[in-house]
């Protein structure tokens, strides 16, 4: 069982920055495979960004290419999610979940079992 815990939302204006934190517990974060979702009013929740258990392996969303980085740290058990050069639309509640199969790192949202309570972020334009 994995227990994650996201902070670092807020509100800020386009063109800024916001780093996301995600902390888990359990004694395994190392061999999760860890990804990030988010979801806007109105909209189904859509795939953000994700890295493979070592960390040596990522991926992201067009959307988000070039402007947001993910990164993590096995022996804070936490997963980051950098967010600069924020956009309006980027404005959404962030998830961070957590995937059984530690070589996985991709956005489909099935392959995640565990599923923090999401942080909010609101890009003002």
């Amino acid at each position: 069982q994995v227990q994650l815990v996201e902070s670092g939302g807020g509100l800020v204006q386009a063109g800024g920055s916001l780093r996301l934190s995600c902390a888990a517990s359990g004694r395994t974060f190392s061999s999760y495979g860890m990804g990030w979702f988010r979801q806007a009013p109105g909209k189904e929740r859509e795939f953000v960004a994700a890295i493979r258990w070592r960390g040596g392996n990522t991926y992201y969303a067009d959307s988000v290419k070039g402007r947001f980085t993910i990164s993590r740290d096995n022996a804070k058990n936490t997963v980051y999610l950098q967010m600069n050069s924020l956009k309006a639309e980027d404005t959404a509640v962030y998830y961070c979940a957590a995937s059984r199969s530690g070589g996985y790192y991709g956005g489909d949202h099935n392959e995640y079992t565990y599923w923090g309570q999401g942080t909010q972020v609101t890009v003002s334009s």
